[in-house]
């Protein structure tokens, strides 16, 4: 993996000469990454871009190419300590598919000051943009109840972005993506229909129907609503034969066309041929379209802009940091719309018969463990190794598990309130 230095910002850099030359750069430092509430309306969200992060991590380094690229930025000393970088701190948090809540501490840093600031760019940037897409595709799948979702959104976003979503979008529940780069590096299932341009490139809309069916076998899906979707879905059976894997509606009133497409499919005996609908799909179409005869939806823009939330609006800040005595002592921001609650924490979710019913933060040590709380943070790096690196499909279990623990209002598609309060225990700064 490429270096992940330069995916910062200009001033984290400046911070860290300014720190090496007051002597300040090597104290002792707690770091957290959270969210000082859910993007409005939005009753929870959902922790993803995980291994992702602990790829950057692992990948930061100051080569001679990004030590080039700095000349200018900071000055001979500071050049001279990057060029020694590399990360030997703790890092806990949430584990990825978790959903999470107002101030839940997703992410904490443990490190020298200069180890850890650094560091802050890259982790926002993957946190905000994955637990977007990962929240917005969890109310997709939730809405979706037991029919399957499809991320297509590739070319409605930035085109590394679009293979951060298929993957995000996967750990909330999706069943694959049309994008090969998710396939190839995070080993997310991918598929694919066709498109429009492939029935216009054919004399007739049957030579188009043969032609795919002939290389790409009967379980095939046919894209039915280039001219007459009634022609089409006769035409599909007629050539595929009863067997026809599915067809895709893209347009129109696809409530109607549904009913209408799976009354016909019924009549010429293709009673198992699914139908896939398409057309700029969020939560709230998946969730009209309930009652209607579909299979599976191919969500786009909508996934991949967060649904109307493209950022979850994660900070990063130095919580705690160690005193000239070298004691660790809390800190925390106290400007009145931005406040921190300092001190390194612990996060626990509260349960009774099974189901959530707060999520519990704390400074310094919990309370011995009734057995009805359940602790959020994990160890991911330790003494600067990964170790908390784990496969997707993991991911998608723990969010199936966490988002069932979460009380029925959570289900509701309407906007609202948190369906968890945040209860803050112990000492607070």
């Amino acid at each position: 993996m490429a270096s992940t230095a330069l995916l910062t910002d200009h001033y984290e850099l400046t911070m860290l000469q300014a720190a090496l030359a007051g002597g300040t750069a090597h104290r002792r430092s707690v770091f957290e990454l959270f969210g000082r509430r859910l993007p409005e309306g939005r009753r929870y969200g959902v922790v993803a871009g995980v291994g992702r992060a602990l790829d950057a991590i692992e990948a930061f380094r100051f080569d001679g190419e990004v030590l080039a690229a700095l000349d200018g930025v900071v000055d001979a000393p500071t050049l001279d300590w990057l060029s020694g970088y590399c990360f030997s701190g703790d890092v806990w948090g949430y584990p990825e598919g978790e959903v999470y809540f107002a101030h839940s501490p997703l992410l904490i840093v443990e490190a020298s000051f200069a180890e850890a600031v650094l560091l802050e760019t890259v982790l926002l940037s993957i946190y905000n943009h994955d637990s977007a897409i990962a929240s917005a595709a969890s109310r997709m799948t939730c809405a979706a109840g037991d029919r399957a979702c499809i991320e297509m959104g590739s070319r409605r976003t930035h085109e590394e972005a679009a293979v951060a979503a298929a993957r995000a979008a996967y750990v909330a529940g999706f069943s694959g993506t049309s994008n090969l780069a998710a396939r190839e590096r995070y080993a997310v299932p991918t598929t694919g229909t066709s498109a429009h341009s492939f029935t216009l490139l054919h004399d007739t809309e049957e030579e188009a129907f043969r032609a795919q069916i002939t290389s790409l076998g009967t379980g095939t899906t046919l894209l039915v609503d280039t001219y007459d979707v009634t022609e089409a879905v006769r035409l599909g059976v007629e050539v595929a034969g009863a067997g026809l894997g599915a067809v895709r509606l893209d347009s129109g009133d696809l409530a109607v066309l549904a009913q209408q497409v799976r009354a016909e499919l019924d009549e010429l005996g293709a009673t198992n041929t699914h139908i896939v609908v398409t057309s700029d799909l969020d939560e709230y179409a998946i969730a009209a379209l309930a009652a209607a005869p579909v299979d599976t939806y191919g969500v786009g823009t909508q996934l991949v802009t967060g649904s109307g939330h493209p950022t979850c609006g994660f900070v990063y800040k130095l919580v705690a940091r160690e005193n000239d005595d070298g004691v660790l002592q809390s800190v925390a921001k106290k400007s009145v719309d931005k406040v921190s609650v300092g001190g390194r924490k612990y996060a626990l979710r509260r349960l009774t018969d099974g189901v959530a019913e707060a999520e519990v933060i704390g400074v310094g040590t919990p309370a011995e463990n009734d057995g009805d709380d359940r602790e959020l943070l994990v160890p991911l790096v330790r003494d600067g190794e990964v170790v908390g690196r784990e496969p997707l499909e993991a991911s998608r279990e723990r969010h199936r598990r966490s988002r069932a623990e979460l009380p029925p209002s959570a289900q509701q598609m309407s906007r609202g309130e948190p369906v968890l309060p945040t209860v803050f225990e112990g000492e607070q700064h």
